[in-house]
């Protein structure tokens, strides 16, 4: 291992890896600071473990799906785009696929084959790896970049490139280090708030249904004062505490940042089923209770409820569950075929950031250049990945936000080296 290096990488994750073996790719001295054993960890446990890599999604896609300074990654995408990412791969030997909703996971359903893949790709570059080695110090001395680790190495580069990443899944070394490193440089920090989070809710019922996916339906979340936070249409999964799935992790954000809290509750309404009008609904519950006549009021919704569901719902409904079917009045089918229409949980808070899948906030984008990740305020540093104040909804979109931007790190960071 040298002391010295010409591009000084600091951050093994996917932005990290992605610009050191860019950078290397050009002939230079590259050095990867990691404070894990090896790099990648967070990649592992990305996508269930499986690795939702990108969206095979269009540029105006890909910037519509990133809520968090989307418009600053025009210029990065145009230079290493979804389809650019998905050849990458294929190039070092990972066939994908695509799934619903565009998202591109390996065929092997393996995140590690996606890991191996980048490490392989930046040893074949001859990027000198450095593990455990946390950065707790940088700063430039007569035109040139000291980096010192944690078990006092010095390092000694012309450029420097931090992808140190979030704050979120700290289990994984994403533990904030580059932001206090970072405005020690000058640089802005836009508050960090937990995105893509699971959410807390008052209700104790959640609990009970822990191995309940609800698929297909519309979650609609509103403040106190009736405003509407958004609405999203797809699955919900119930934890100890609240709610997850997709539909909530999208949701989320908008939560996060209204600041959602036991003094500012959030009301989510959760659609069961979505695609039938509330006329289709009350003629589809009177065939059933027609066909469940001669059942009680508990056995009534085999056909319209998941089976696990269903204990919850009677009860939400306030109907004796003993009540035969038949003595069921008007005024108690309306309630239920509004309570169908609108299961009501109260969010009290987000989970925390450690837990969130995404860091929102970070180092400000006005102070990058967004079409090289150069610092505008200390020339020869750059910023890639989670630490950027950037970040998008599920699907594959902050994986190519983290690709792209240290893609372009990597490749300018380079080129202003000749």
């Amino acid at each position: 291992m040298r002391n010295n290096a010409e591009v000084l990488v600091i951050g093994g994750g996917p932005a990290g890896m992605i610009a050191a073996g860019k950078a290397a790719e050009a002939g230079h001295r590259v050095c990867l600071l990691e404070k894990n054993k090896e790099p990648g960890k967070k990649l592992l446990i990305t996508g269930k473990g499986r690795c939702n890599v990108t969206n095979n999604c269009s540029h105006e896609e890909f910037i519509e799906q990133m809520p968090g300074n989307g418009r600053f990654l025009h210029s990065a995408y145009r230079q290493f785009s979804s389809r650019q990412l998905q050849e990458f791969f294929r190039s070092l030997g990972v066939p994908l696929k695509i799934e619903r909703g565009k998202r591109v996971f390996p065929q092997s359903d393996k995140a590690s084959d996606i890991r191996d893949a980048l490490v392989l790709y930046i040893k074949k570059n001859q990027v000198d790896i450095l593990p455990d080695s946390q950065v707790i110090d940088m700063k430039e001395e007569n035109g040139q970049w000291v980096v010192m680790t944690h078990n006092k190495k010095r390092l000694k580069s012309q450029r420097v490139i931090g992808a140190f990443g979030g704050a979120s899944y700290t289990k994984t070394g994403s533990t904030g280090d580059g932001y206090p490193l970072a405005k020690a440089q000058g640089h802005t920090l836009i508050p960090m708030k937990p995105s893509l989070v699971p959410l807390v809710c008052s209700e104790p019922w959640p609990i009970r249904l822990l191995d309940l996916t609800l698929k297909n339906v519309r979650v609609e979340a509103f403040t106190l004062a009736g405003k509407s936070l958004g609405e999203e249409f797809g699955e919900l999964a119930f934890t100890e505490d609240g709610v997850s799935g997709p539909v909530i992790l999208t949701l989320s954000r908008a939560l996060s940042l209204y600041g959602v809290s036991p003094e500012k509750p959030v009301k989510l309404l959760v659609d069961l089923k979505p695609s039938l009008s509330e006329e289709q609904l009350k003629n589809r519950l009177d065939r059933d209770f027609t066909y469940f006549q001669r059942k009680h009021f508990k056995n009534a919704f085999a056909k319209l409820l998941p089976k696990a569901f269903i204990p919850v719902f009677i009860q939400q409904s306030g109907i004796d569950p003993e009540t035969p079917v038949h003595q069921i009045t008007k005024e108690q089918k309306s309630t239920l075929l509004k309570r169908l229409k609108g299961v009501s949980l109260t969010v009290v808070k987000t989970r925390p950031l450690e837990e969130a899948v995404v860091t929102m906030g970070g180092v400000s984008t006005k102070e990058v250049d967004p079409g090289t990740m150069e610092s505008k305020i200390s020339p020869g540093l750059y910023f890639c990945g989670e630490m950027l104040d950037i970040d998008g909804y599920t699907g594959g979109f902050n994986l190519q936000a983290a690709f792209t931007t240290g893609y372009t790190a990597g490749k300018h960071a380079a080129l202003s080296l000749f």
